[in-house]
């Protein structure tokens, strides 16, 4: 096996796995600092309070990362360790703690991949409903565009929502992740905002700056079906296969949801559609 010449060796981590400092230098709470410590939520009760303690050990980190050979590196910014409450105020401590290990990794020869977004939100913006609530686009989207203010003469190329369906439908149907709601309105209407929030960020980010890479990391899977003529499992695979690959393709690639999942969803997902989104799909 021979893998391309340019071919980019590289690793990724999300904040909350391994950057510790949980309370310290203005960090406010995040969804998963709270499911962490709602008894029976997570094994053994364990948080991310120290983790890997990366926060404080980054340029340990990085060296290790150098004599690994990696050529990049994708992390994830904790949007708490910024904006603590999710809203307009800022917590210069957590920006620079991001310049630093921006500014070590290219002084490393490592290529700096960031996402947006892995699953952390703002326990402020939870108790309004978090990825339920329409203001959470906006939030997120100034979110997105002070990003690549701070960092984006150095990165051009971003991730901006890790896994959607992830922490869309484990966090707001199943319950099984943060922040733990096990509500179908409020799952069907955090995924179309998930939608929205990826489009509307990639147009803010290219608008403070030109020539930037964006795209969402999207966990995809296959449905084979054993019995081709079983035409119930044939058609729960078909709307397993839009529940959850098209839903997100199909948006940003022909700006428009799966019509099996429309009907599915019905009102459920028409009055969270608001005039033009249609528009902003794609």
């Amino acid at each position: 096996m021979s893998f391309p010449e340019k071919f980019i060796w590289g690793a990724a981590t999300a904040s909350f796995q391994i950057e510790g400092a949980g309370r310290e230098d203005g960090k406010g709470p995040s969804i998963w600092d709270k499911f962490c410590a709602t008894p029976g939520k997570v094994a053994n009760g364990d948080d991310g309070m120290v983790a890997c303690d990366h926060y404080h050990r980054s340029p340990e980190d990085v060296k290790i990362m150098n004599a690994l050979g990696l050529d990049s590196y994708r992390f994830s910014i904790a949007w708490t360790r910024l904006f603590p409450n999710g809203d307009s105020v800022r917590e210069q401590r957590g920006f620079d703690f991001y310049d630093r290990l921006i500014d070590d990794l290219l002084a490393n020869g490592i290529t700096p991949l960031p996402t947006m977004f892995h699953w952390d939100l703002p326990q402020a913006l939870q108790d309004k409903d978090g990825w339920a609530n329409r203001e959470t686009v906006s939030r997120f989207v100034d979110y997105g565009a002070s990003l690549i203010e701070a960092y984006g003469d150095r990165i051009s190329k971003w991730v901006t929502l890790n896994e959607p369906w992830c922490f869309t439908w484990l966090g707001y149907m199943s319950g099984v992740h943060a922040p733990g709601v096990q509500n179908f309105d409020h799952a069907v209407a955090a995924a179309h905002h998930s939608v929205i929030a990826h489009s509307q960020v990639i147009e803010a980010a290219r608008s403070v700056r030109s020539g930037l890479l964006l795209g969402q990391a999207l966990n995809m899977t296959n449905y084979r079906v054993m019995n081709p003529e079983d035409v119930d499992v044939v058609e729960l695979a078909k709307l397993q296969d839009s529940h959850v690959n098209r839903w997100w393709l199909d948006a940003e690639h022909f700006g428009h949801y799966p019509q099996d999942l429309v009907d599915h969803y019905g009102e459920r997902l028409t009055r969270v559609m608001l005039p033009g989104d249609e528009n902003k799909l794609k």
